[in-house]
């Protein structure tokens, strides 16, 4: 038995991370590469959403959700590598497999494998490397369901906050103007951060810096 874990939303402002693990007999691999699974980051959105309904239908999986808040309340008490290899950790733990492959969440591989290691509770051999989802198919079908599902609840909360603002949330992530946009058009309307924001990014920080800076200019 192998099994892949992966997350999706380890980088974003708003919106929770998921990481979720997938199973498989080792001669099943060959399925998930005749039917086209590829990470995540390299199939449409309308693929993954089909790929994601037939790693459901034919092989275990398991998903984890770490809200926002929960995020910034972990954060506390841990780095966010320890926090990624506790939730990891607690997928592996869901069903035993002989080799587990992680989609590495260090810049140091064996780091982020020791971490998990020390809080699996089978024997078992695990392959930890950069693009792991990339390398091996057990792990791509991860970072296919934990994308379908990172995109899934993001689309609701964008939902209930965009009417109540009238702009786009956009993807959620830093990098994204529409993202930045809505959480300072939000504060300039409500004086507080948006739900689902993770208030100990420093994005925000620099935001709510910016958007001081800015009015003390105005005075």
């Amino acid at each position: 038995m192998i099994c892949g874990i992966d997350e999706a939303g380890r980088g974003p402002v708003i919106g929770p991370m998921v990481v979720a693990g997938v199973w498989a007999n080792e001669g099943e691999e060959k399925n998930l590469i005749q039917v086209g699974i590829k990470d995540s980051k390299k199939v449409s959105r309308l693929k993954r959403e089909r790929l994601a309904e037939y790693i459901r239908k034919n092989f275990y999986y398991e998903m984890i959700i770490v809200k926002a808040e929960d995020i910034d309340t972990l954060r506390q008490e841990m780095t966010l590598n320890e926090l990624e290899a506790n939730v990891f950790a607690k997928i592996a733990n869901k069903k035993m497999a002989n080799v587990y492959y992680l989609d590495a969440a260090s810049a140091n591989e064996n780091e982020f494998k020791k971490m998990v290691e020390a809080r699996i509770k089978f024997d078992c051999n695990i392959i930890c490397e950069h693009e792991a989802d990339d390398r091996y198919a057990i792990v791509s079908a991860a970072s296919i369901i934990a994308k379908v599902e990172r995109d899934r609840q993001l689309k609701g909360i964008a939902k209930i906050l965009e009417s109540k603002l009238n702009a786009p949330v956009g993807s959620g992530y830093p990098s994204d103007k529409r993202t930045i946009n809505f959480i300072k058009s939000w504060l300039k309307k409500y004086g507080e951060l948006p739900p689902h924001t993770r208030h100990s990014w420093r994005t925000i920080q620099n935001i709510k810096n910016e958007m001081k800076q800015k009015k003390l200019k105005d005075y």
